[in-house]
C-alpha cells in the first residue's frame, strides 16, 4: 500500500465529507482525491520519477495535497523547515538536490538568498502569488488531468525526506518510503481509539514528522480542521467554531493554553481528546491539564522522524489509572504497538531487566530506510538490524516504557550518571517556574557539572540558592544543579523539543556568567 493511496481510498468510502477545513474553505476527499491527482500529473511533466521536490511553507491545503501528490508521481517530498535560516536551508537544498521546489510568497526573500547559493536550480513553483521567476502552482495544475497517473510507484520507493533538527550537528535526510510511513500509519490506527463523530484539529507545522497523524487522520474519513501555524487564540476558536473533539499538540502548546486568560472565552466542551507528544511531557504540566479539563481525555505515544511515527502508547485508560493509584504513569510512553518491536538494551547489546536504563532500540516495516547521502551515519545507527534511537529508557514490570533521557543529554559527574530529565521534573514542581531545562557543562573537578536554565513565571521571583536547595531535599546531592541560569526564553525547535546543545554551545562560548570549571 502506497501514501499516495490514502485519498483515493477515502474517496472512495467518504467522497462528500469534509476532508480539510482550512481557514473560512473546506475541501471534501474526493476533491481532495483530485487535487492530488492533478498535482501528480502535472509534477510529472517537470520532473522524473526517482526525484526530490522541496517545499517551504507554513500549512495550507497545497501542502496537503504534496504529502500525497508528490510521492503519488514518484518523487520524494523533501519538507524543509520554515524557521531555518537561509545558511541552514542552503546546506539541506544542496545536500537533497530537488528537481523542483515549492514555496509561499512569505518565504521569496529568504529563498533569494538561497538560491544563487545552489548547485542546482530547481523548477520553481509558487503557492498563492505571483513572481515572474516564479510559476504559479494553480497554473500548473489547474490543466492536468484528476484521475491517478500512469505510472505507479513501488512501496519501497522514498516518499518523504525529512531532515533532523540539527540538534547534534548537521542535519541528516532521514529517508522514509512508502512502506514506512504506511507501516506508523497503521500501527497507530491498531492502537489508538477514536470515535465516528471525531472532529479533529491539527496543530503541528506540516513539515514535521508528526505529520503522519494526517494520513491516520484520512484512512478513517475524518473531518480535519487545519491550521495556518499554531496560536493560542486561533485553536481556542476553531475547538468552539467547528465542534473539535480531538487534537494533538506537544507539550509546550498545553502550557500555553494553560496560561492563556482567553481560554476561558470559549466553548470547548466539544473536545474530548488531547494527545500528546513531540517532546517529554513535565508532569506537573499533565496534571495541571487534567484538572483544568477532567472530561478530556490524554494520551501520549514514543516516536521519532526515523521512525515515521509512534511504535509506543498509552491510552485515556491509562490515564484515569494514572490518576486514581498509578501517578509513575504520567511519566511513561506506555505500551508497545502491535506492528514494530521494542527493546531496551546495555552496552553489550544485551537486553535491560525492568527497572534498569539503556538504549531504545527498534525493529520495525516503518524504521527508515537511511539516513541521505550518508551511509556512515546510516551504519552508526543500526546494530543487527535494529535501530538505535539515541535515547536511554527503562521498562517497568507490566511492560510500560518510560523514557529517561537523551543518551547524549546524560551528564557524567564525579562518576555518577545524572539524567536531565529527572532534574527538570523536580524543577517543575517549584511555583516559580514556568520553564526548564538541564544540560551539563567541563568540570575540572566532577568531570561535568549540572547547570540548570530557568524561565520564571511573569510576577515570580526566586534566587539560585533556592533552588538548588529544593532540589537536594528532594533527590541525591551529586543530581542537584551546582549552577542556575535564568533566561528569558528556552531555544526550541519546531515540535517544542529544547536545544540543549545550543545552550551547551551557549554555555562553552560564555554567554553565561558562571565559576570557571
Amino acid at each position: 500500500m502506497l501514501l499516495s493511496d490514502v485519498p483515493a481510498l477515502a474517496a472512495h468510502h467518504a467522497p462528500e465529507v469534509t476532508a480539510l477545513q482550512f481557514a473560512d474553505k473546506a475541501i471534501s476527499y474526493g476533491e481532495l482525491h483530485r487535487r492530488c491527482n492533478r498535482l501528480s500529473n502535472a509534477l510529472l511533466r517537470l520532473a522524473k520519477p526517482g526525484t526530490r521536490v522541496a517545499i517551504l511553507s507554513e500549512n495550507c491545503l497545497e501542502y496537503v495535497d504534496c504529502y500525497y501528490g508528490v510521492p503519488g508521481a514518484g518523487m520524494a517530498l523533501t519538507l524543509l523547515n520554515y524557521r531555518l535560516t537561509a545558511r541552514e536551508l542552503v546546506y539541506i537544498l544542496n545536500d537533497s538536490a530537488p528537481e523542483v521546489l515549492i514555496t509561499e510568497p512569505k518565504y521569496l526573500p529568504t529563498l533569494k538568498q538561497v538560491l544563487p547559493q545552489l548547485e542546482r536550480q530547481p523548477e520553481r513553483i509558487l503557492i498563492g502569488g505571483d513572481d515572474p521567476e516564479w510559476l504559479s502552482y494553480d497554473a500548473v495544475v489547474e490543466d492536468a488531468p484528476s484521475t491517478p497517473p500512469a505510472m505507479r510507484p513501488q512501496e519501497t520507493d522514498l516518499c518523504w525526506l525529512l531532515y533532523t533538527s540539527g540538534t547534534t550537528g548537521l542535519p541528516k535526510g532521514a529517508m522514509l518510503s512508502h512502506r514506512n510511513l504506511m507501516a506508523a500509519v497503521l500501527n497507530s490506527l491498531s492502537g489508538w481509539e477514536r470515535s465516528k463523530d471525531d472532529v479533529c484539529l491539527f496543530t503541528f507545522p506540516l513539515f514535521h514528522v508528526a505529520g503522519y497523524v494526517m494520513p491516520v487522520y484520512h484512512l478513517q474519513t475524518l473531518p480535519v480542521v487545519l491550521l495556518r501555524n499554531f496560536d493560542t487564540e486561533t485553536m481556542l476558536r476553531s475547538i468552539e467554531e467547528f465542534g473539535v473533539t480531538s487534537t494533538a499538540m506537544a507539550p509546550t502548546m498545553i502550557a500555553m493554553l494553560l496560561d492563556d486568560v482567553r481560554a476561558t472565552k470559549y466553548d470547548l466542551s466539544s473536545l474530548r481528546r488531547i494527545g500528546y507528544g513531540a517532546s517529554s511531557m513535565p508532569v506537573t504540566v499533565l496534571k495541571r491539564a487534567s484538572e483544568r479539563w477532567p472530561n478530556v481525555d490524554f494520551s501520549t505515544g514514543f516516536g521519532m522522524t526515523e521512525l515515521a511515527g509512534n511504535v509506543m502508547f498509552m491510552g485515556p485508560e491509562d490515564h484515569r489509572r494514572a490518576a486514581i493509584d498509578a501517578p509513575q504513569l504520567l511519566r511513561s510512553v506506555g505500551r508497545q504497538l502491535p506492528l514494530a518491536r521494542v527493546r531496551v538494551i546495555d552496552d553489550m547489546n544485551q537486553d535491560c531487566p525492568a527497572g534498569v536504563p539503556g538504549e531504545i532500540v527498534i525493529k520495525g516495516d516503518q524504521v527508515l530506510m537511511g539516513y541521505w547521502n550518508n551511509p556512515e551515519a546510516t551504519a552508526k545507527s543500526f546494530t543487527d538490524g535494529w535501530f538505535r534511537s539515541g535515547d536511554i529508557g527503562e521498562w517497568d514490570e507490566e511492560g510500560y516504557l518510560y523514557v529517561v533521557d537523551r543518551k547524549k543529554d546524560m551528564i557524567l559527574t564525579g562518576g555518577e550518571n545524572v539524567y536531565p530529565r529527572e532534574v527538570e521534573e523536580v524543577l517543575y514542581q517549584h511555583p516559580a517556574i514556568s520553564e526548564v531545562a538541564v544540560a551539563g557543562r567541563p568540570d575540572q573537578t566532577w568531570g561535568e557539572a549540572v547547570v540548570a536554565f530557568v524561565v520564571l513565571r511573569e510576577g515570580s521571583t526566586t534566587n539560585a540558592e533556592e533552588l538548588i536547595r529544593f532540589c537536594r531535599e528532594q533527590i541525591a546531592s551529586y543530581k542537584k544543579p551546582r549552577h542556575v541560569v535564568f533566561i528569558d526564553t528556552l531555544p526550541k525547535n519546531a515540535s517544542g523539543k529544547v536545544l540543549k546543545r545550543e545552550l551547551r554551545d551557549r554555555l562553552m562560548r560564555g554567554e553565561f556568567e558562571l565559576p570557571p570549571g
